[in-house]
């Protein structure tokens, strides 16, 4: 059938198309029809649950995050006393999780890409080994993964706190954990701090600005040396204006315990190293993808020019494999976030933890559940707008 041309309409309709045959209105009418549908089903679900919830005496109201929690969490990045409300306590869980899952953000990118680079070496053991430890990750779930690390290896197999594993640093191991020497800032250390921040802003600001103008001159602007300067020159000044800004706090045993350094749990370390571990393992084979995707050619073209092979990877492949590890990166960060909630199965106070706790000690399970869910949600669409906007930035524009 002869799609109608403008010609061919004012020919059939004279006097303007009727509404029924006008394909705005058809479209517009078809949208309101299905928006009401939706609406419609919506308002039913929604009535038919506060009914049921109000038939049953379950309160759906948030007023029970104000009241005393009274219960106790092992670990918090912030202070925490059981006289802390619901609330205090439910961000202790959002503040653990987010710590948890930015370390592992980091280490597993870093684990993931050196294996997916030793998949693609040309040595046949190198890459076997590799691989080995891609299929076996990928193929044992992540819960048993964490039981093997907390009870295989964290709580029974390390000496106790006397005969401690001394690595140098010093760090201990032991199975109270594992306990860091770890830099302290000092009290006059505000010098150095604000003259770190103002370095990085600054080294930001400088490598877009110059970058762009010698994208759009040709002008030589040295725009990765001048960053690096003030990358580290400012923070230079600043530690010689604070004297010492920085001690490193060493842990020592006292009596039965270490104090000082940094202290690192075994349900903390155990679901660390179990969420870096198997996520390495799909990080790894989304950068072996990556890179094969580079055409060969590129390659060819960069050692013809006299490239080291260090210069063709990091110069060449990298950049142009970057537009295809992005999009399956965001899914494995998002994956990382949201199985650590299994951290309550080996007792590590995350979100999840928390707040099962809370819905055990307030009995408000609706209002709770909804709170965990919509603070997964909002970590999730966090890391999903950053690279997303990254990964626009580094995509090929069409001309």
């Amino acid at each position: 059938m002869t799609a109608e041309t403008p010609a061919l309409r004012r020919l059939l309709y004279p006097g303007g198309i009727p509404l029924w045959r006008d394909e705005r209105v058809l479209r517009a009418t078809g949208q309101i029809i299905s928006a009401l549908i939706v609406f419609t089903l919506l308002y039913v679900a929604v009535t038919s649950f506060l009914e049921a919830a109000e038939q049953r005496g379950l309160s759906l109201g948030f007023g029970f995050l104000r009241e005393a929690a009274g219960f106790p969490i092992g670990e918090s990045v912030v202070p925490y006393t059981p006289s802390r409300s619901f609330g205090y306590a439910f961000y202790v869980g959002i503040l653990n999780t987010i710590k948890v899952a930015a370390i592992g953000v980091v280490l597993a990118t870093v684990l993931g890409t050196f294996i997916g680079l030793l998949r693609l070496s040309s040595n046949w053991l190198v890459s076997r080994l590799a691989l080995a430890y891609i299929e076996a990750h990928r193929n044992i779930p992540l819960l048993v993964l964490l039981f093997i690390w907390y009870k295989g290896v964290l709580t029974t197999r390390l000496p106790g706190v006397q005969e401690s594993i001394r690595w140098p640093g010093p760090i201990y191991l032991n199975q109270r954990g594992l306990y860091l020497t770890w830099p302290r800032l000092t009290e006059q250390g505000t010098p150095f701090v604000v003259a770190s921040l103002t370095g990085i802003l600054l080294a930001a600001i400088a490598w877009v600005v110059l970058r762009r103008i010698r994208e759009t001159t040709g002008r030589p602007t040295y725009f990765g040396a001048v960053s690096l300067a003030l990358l580290l020159g400012l923070p230079a000044i600043g530690w010689l204006l604070a004297g010492r800004p920085l001690i490193l706090d060493t842990p020592v045993l006292e009596g039965f315990n270490f104090r000082g350094g940094v202290h690192l749990t075994p349900e903390f370390t155990a679901l660390l190293v179990g969420l870096v571990t198997y996520t390495a393992a799909f990080i790894a084979e989304v950068v072996r993808a990556g890179i094969q995707s580079v055409d060969r050619g590129q390659v060819q073209a960069a050692m013809a020019l006299g490239f080291s092979n260090l210069q063709v990877l990091f110069l060449v492949v990298i950049p142009q494999a970057l537009r295809v590890i992005i999009p399956p990166l965001i899914s494995q960060y998002l994956n990382l976030t949201k199985n650590s909630s299994l951290a309550l199965f080996i007792g590590y106070p995350d979100l999840f933890a928390i707040g099962r706790i809370m819905i055990n000690q307030a009995g408000r399970a609706v209002p709770v559940f909804a709170m965990i869910m919509a603070s997964y949600l909002a970590m999730s669409l966090f890391t999903s707008i950053i690279l997303n906007w990254y990964n626009r930035r580094i995509q090929f524009v069409e001309r």
